[in-house]
């Protein structure tokens, strides 16, 4: 039996810091292990990435054309560069990437209308990592190129362009680290402040805020479990507080994997619209592209949502830690800035007056840049070029992807998984609109009562911790899975990432789950029966 005691410590963690109990666990079985905990896919998209490598094989040989001493070479200047890389292509045609690279090409300069000259000494001097990132916000063409990629994917148009500044990031969490420093240094928000959550929700989500650098006051916006996941209008209506400074969300959701039903987006339109045009939003929508015709709040209500995004799951490069802060060129936050007291406006006015001959007129997403590098370091402030030319080859791979392939085989991948998860638990697997199918919360009292009883429901949930489930899957089935209710889904609840594991790997997952309900349902029997005489 699971050490009550010990067991009891952990629930106080983060569900990631369990997680690496319950690998330990799992490792010390005679079992191959199953871990379905971390949302890392194990798939990798090939094309942009033979395109970048073919990329940087060029970018080296134009460097080589001026050589300075044996493998010191001269940095590129652009003379004559175009010419030489469409016979690059040429030449190298049959070579894996050449296709994306030439498709790249045309449609930077059709569709775009970029300079594709320009182009190309962005790619190679970027890719060469010879510079500083300039502007340091983003490299120029590449901001255009994913400007173009978040219009497609987040708003499912081909509509108006660079509507967005961008700022390119380590990835999703760097993203947010600069938004919640930023957010505070510019007196936008203070401590004490309420903001929603919009709930269940990524754990770190739920723990920044109570963090002594913010000390924030939260209000769960919950997702209905009953309705597939979706806010309902009372949840959403707890949003008119005027108290209430800020909605933070997943969308979408991380564990439910649900984005927003569209009459929520409605809802929250008309709130922001007439009741709370002051409201911030900020949405991570990492998920959004397992989702079609996926809409993101910075589309809905754009003057208010701060839009984060991140490459690492739909392409397989978690690694690269390469992501975007989006912010609309017209923006609450600019707005705020400008009407705050003049004690903050000079507060601020001294803490950016090293950088610009006018504070005052620094937009928000720019000051953002600054407090990354703490100010005084902003002169090297941005991210590395290489990593901003491979979120290039991303989203161009993306872009010039006419009949949507990869999207539709990274989201069979998952559905297939899905499905196969669902069958050997013995359930219907749920049919939920607008499901990204990453992530699935499995509600083990849910099903425990559907399967055999409210009153074994009951008795699973009265006689045993929190963790329970999750614990004895590790230590007797070495499976790995989330507690959902560190994520502020139902109380063992379990969540199963759909991206991480070999396809069969998730019929194993599902006949554990379910051999290990049956085994707690003998208990229950064996603790029912009246005792013998």
């Amino acid at each position: 039996m699971p050490d009550q005691a010990e067991m009891k410590k952990y629930e106080e963690l983060s569900p990631f810091e369990i997680k690496n109990k319950l690998i330990e666990m799992a490792g010390d079985t005679q079992l191959q292990m199953l871990n379905a905990g971390r949302g890392n896919p194990n798939w990798v998209a090939t094309e942009p990435r033979h395109a970048f490598f073919q990329l940087g094989h060029f970018a080296v040989a134009e460097s080589e054309r001026e050589i300075f001493r044996p493998g010191i070479a001269a940095v590129p200047n652009g003379e004559g560069m175009l010419d030489r890389f469409h016979d690059f292509l040429a030449n190298n045609s049959r070579d894996p990437g050449i296709d994306l690279l030439k498709s790249s090409l045309a449609f930077i300069e059709h569709d775009l209308h970029i300079d594709p000259a320009a182009f190309i000494l962005e790619m190679v001097d970027g890719i060469l990592g010879d510079h500083y990132p300039v502007p340091d916000r983003m490299l120029r063409c590449s901001e255009q190129i994913v400007s173009a990629y978040l219009d497609e994917e987040m708003s499912g148009t081909k509509g108006a362009k660079d509507a967005f500044d961008l700022f390119a990031t380590e990835g999703g969490t760097a993203a947010m680290t600069y938004i919640f420093n930023s957010l505070m240094e510019n007196k936008i928000l203070h401590k004490g402040d309420k903001i929603a959550l919009g709930a269940p929700i990524f754990t770190p989500y739920l723990e920044i805020p109570l963090l002594n650098d913010f000390e924030f006051v939260e209000l769960e916006v919950m997702q209905d479990e009953a309705s597939g996941w979706m806010y309902t209008p009372e949840q959403i209506e707890k949003l008119a507080d005027p108290d209430v400074k800020a909605f933070f969300l997943v969308n979408p959701s991380n564990p439910t994997s649900v984005a927003m039903h569209p009459e929520s987006l409605r809802a929250i339109h008309k709130l922001v619209e007439t009741r709370r045009k002051d409201l911030i939003v900020l949405t991570d929508d990492v998920y959004g592209t397992f989702v079609n015709g996926f809409q993101s709040l910075a589309s809905i209500v754009p003057h208010n949502t701060i839009l984060v995004y991140s490459y690492s799951k739909y392409f397989g490069a978690t690694g690269w830690r390469i992501g975007v802060i989006g912010l609309a060129k017209d923006n609450i936050l600019d707005a705020t800035i400008k009407n705050h007291t003049p004690q903050d406006t000079a507060a601020l006015h001294k803490r950016y007056e090293t950088i610009y001959l006018d504070p005052a007129k620094a937009k928000m997403i720019d000051r953002m840049v600054a407090d990354s590098r703490t100010v005084a370091l902003n002169h090297t402030a941005g991210l590395s070029t290489p990593q901003q030319v491979f979120m290039v080859m991303l989203s161009l791979s993306s872009l010039t992807d006419q009949e949507s392939v990869y999207k539709e085989h990274c989201q069979d991948i998952v559905i297939k998984r899905f499905q196969s998860l669902y069958k050997a638990l013995g359930v219907a697997h749920p049919e939920t609109p607008f499901d990204a199918h990453y992530y699935t919360t499995i509600d083990i009292p849910e099903l425990a009562a559907s399967r055999y009883s409210p009153e074994f429901r009951e008795w699973l949930t009265s006689n045993h911790e929190r963790i329970d489930f999750v614990w004895r899957l590790a230590e007797e089935k070495a499976i790995v899975l989330m507690d959902g209710g560190g994520f502020d889904a139902p109380d063992m609840s379990v969540r199963v990432s759909l991206a991480n594991l070999p396809d069969e790997a998730y019929a194993d997952i599902g006949k554990g789950v379910s051999k290990l309900l049956d085994e707690y349902h003998e208990r229950f029997q064996a603790a029912s029966r009246p005792p013998t005489s």
